[in-house]
């Protein structure tokens, strides 16, 4: 038997780790009911997976949170190390501290990350540190988890981000990296990691996707809401967007020009009403009949709003993603993007913040003329199964 540790702390992790989840069920599921023969290819592969899902508790808000769990249909967390807010510093070290014990306790074989929040740093770092104890009357072992980075080799270039940071230092001390485009393995063997570390496996994001679309067709939010048959989508969370009113003002502006043409639904990021409310910029677009302002949804709600727009808005990795698989023009509101597939393929404009460009883009859009793109190689709703594979052949006992 395999032990894995999967972790997650933050929205977008969730939805990458529920096709992970089910792709080990399939794969237990499937050893159950074939006993293994000697025609098997791998008797590595023959072996069942024990999966162990720790939470850290990052994002603890149950609508950033627990609900996406509900959604996804992933086993309630086995570890919920409840870690909560802080600063950068603050959460990333509570992270450290509270999951060390944990990982002494349970010693996997793998240690699964995902993405690039400060949860994905912070385990793997305890986890390429870590020196399981020796049996008693043993010598002392340096053996640890094999580390295992999912969505790896993404890179924006611009080590302002947090996320940027958190992506390099996870490569950098993982022993398997599977990437979502090739600009991940380019990225990986510029840096100088071994080819042999690098697989290109797809998009366990796009997974989750395909899994649950015909679930999110049967949700009602757009009545909930209220909405017309045509909108345009918006999302705004990046603290480089919203937390100086200087860079807010502009964007919350170009919103009300395109309410003139379209309405506009806006599921409104807590650090963003914080926001709206502290430099009050939020009353005009309450009074405004034209925008409608929501609460943060739930996956298979969020999904519906995504497939069903004439466009979507945001300063998202994740939405870049679905909208090019959803085949809806994306205008993303920022400078660079960690995935470029989805302009070079798909139908992601990168724009950065000036009002003008923004304009101009969304009336492009609107007026029909939008990039219909096409779905990225290896995205095809098989990433997971291809991940468990791999590390099914991969674990040595």
């Amino acid at each position: 038997m395999i032990k894995i540790m999967s972790i997650a702390g933050a929205r977008p992790n969730f939805m990458k780790l529920a096709s992970i989840v089910r792709a080990i069920e399939s794969h237990n599921q499937r050893l159950n009911e074939k006993a293994p023969g000697k025609d098997e290819t791998s008797a590595r592969s023959r072996r069942t997976i024990n999966h162990i899902i720790v939470h850290t508790g990052q994002h603890y808000d149950a609508k950033m949170s627990h609900s996406f769990f509900e959604d996804l249909g992933i086993p309630k967390p086995d570890i919920n190390l409840e870690v909560g807010s802080g600063s950068h510093a603050a959460q990333t070290a509570e992270i450290m501290k509270r999951f060390e014990p944990v990982l002494l306790q349970e010693q996997p074989d793998v240690l699964l990350v995902v993405g690039d929040v400060n949860s994905t740093i912070a385990c793997t770092l305890v986890a390429s540190k870590i020196q399981y104890p020796s049996p008693i009357g043993h010598q002392p072992t340096s053996n640890r988890p094999i580390i295992v980075h999912v969505e790896a080799g993404l890179r924006s270039f611009d080590r302002s981000m947090p996320e940027e940071i958190n992506r390099i230092l996870t490569d950098a001390i993982s022993d398997l990296l599977f990437v979502t485009e090739e600009s991940g393995r380019t990225n990986l063997l510029q840096e100088g990691v071994p080819r042999d570390k690098i697989h290109f496996v797809g998009n366990v994001m796009i997974d989750t996707l395909k899994q649950h679309l015909e679930r999110a067709d049967s949700s009602d939010i757009r009545k909930r809401l209220d909405l017309p048959p045509s909108y345009v989508l918006v999302t705004l969370h990046r603290p480089s967007n919203v937390d100086r009113r200087e860079t807010l003002e502009p964007l919350i502006g170009c919103l009300e020009r395109i309410a003139g043409q379209k309405h506009i639904v806006f599921p409104v990021h807590p650090r963003t009403r914080n926001s709206l409310e502290s430099f009050g910029l939020d009353q005009n677009l309450e009074k405004n009949k034209n925008i409608t302002l929501a609460e943060p949804l739930g996956y298979l709600d969020f999904l519906n709003l995504i497939k069903s727009a004439s466009a979507v808005v945001t300063d998202s990795g994740g939405i870049q993603e679905e909208a090019t698989v959803l085949q809806v023009p994306c205008v993303t509101l920022r400078e660079n993007t960690e995935r470029p597939v989805t302009v070079d393929v798909g139908t992601n404009y990168l724009i950065g913040t000036d009002p003008a460009r923004i304009m101009e883009t969304v009336n492009e859009i609107l007026s029909g003329q939008g990039k219909q793109g096409e779905i990225p190689p290896l995205w095809d709703g098989r990433a997971g199964d291809r991940i468990v594979r791999i590390l099914a052949d991969s674990v040595v006992q």
